[in-house]
């Protein structure tokens, strides 16, 4: 491979205990009660789509949007990177011939906020995606399609790296080979359909 693109929630950094506590309390308030485990499955997809497959009426749909995202930028001291996360982009930026790219569904300012200032790893990225440069999100294959272009890529050359079904899905339908980042995964099972099953960051090194 040379191309390593990359989603972010549950693949670089660890952000479940930022978005479900807050998702479930605030769909409570609305009188939506869902299980923790069952709003898990919806974790990985844009959440403003998310919202109506988790059965949120319309007319809920904006405030309960909006009070979700509040009190998920309350929760950002919860973020956590991933063990091997930065060792492992630092080798591979290091390495000639290697390109990295993000494709995720965070806007641009979370994006910044959530990997360029705590973390510090924006910098080995040559390109990123975020929600606002498509309009069509996973599983669709867009994002991975404009951050192959972004970099000149071919898809034969390039893994889209992930943790639920959606990032299978949105791989394949690039033409993209599909990384599951296991150690991210809240649902495994769910991505047997990726070609390569990664159990921790470091086993991305052995597809250079």
């Amino acid at each position: 491979m040379k191309n390593f693109i990359f989603d972010v929630d549950g693949t670089l950094i660890d952000t479940i205990d930022m978005y479900i506590p807050a998702l479930k309390a605030t769909l409570a308030d609305y009188g939506y009660q869902r299980d923790y485990a069952a709003l898990t499955n919806y974790f990985g997809m844009n959440g403003w789509e998310a919202l109506p497959l988790i059965g949120v009426s319309e007319q809920d749909r904006q405030p309960i949007y909006d009070q979700w995202a509040k009190l998920s930028a309350e929760n950002t001291a919860k973020i956590k990177l991933y063990p091997e996360v930065e060792q492992v982009l630092a080798k591979l930026a290091a390495t000639p011939g290697i390109k990295l790219v993000i494709a995720t569904s965070k806007s641009k300012e979370e994006l910044s906020s959530h990997l360029g200032g705590k973390f510090a790893i924006l910098k080995y990225f040559d390109a990123a995606v975020t929600c606002e440069e498509t309009t069509r999100h996973k599983p669709y294959p867009d994002p991975i399609e404009k951050g192959m272009a972004k970099i000149a890529a071919k898809p034969a050359e390039s893994i889209y790296i992930g943790d639920s079904e959606y990032d299978v899905q949105a791989a394949q339908a690039a033409k993209a080979k599909s990384g599951a980042a296991l150690w991210g995964a809240t649902q495994p099972e769910r991505l047997a359909a990726a070609e390569y099953q990664l159990k921790q960051p470091s086993d991305l090194l052995k597809l250079i």
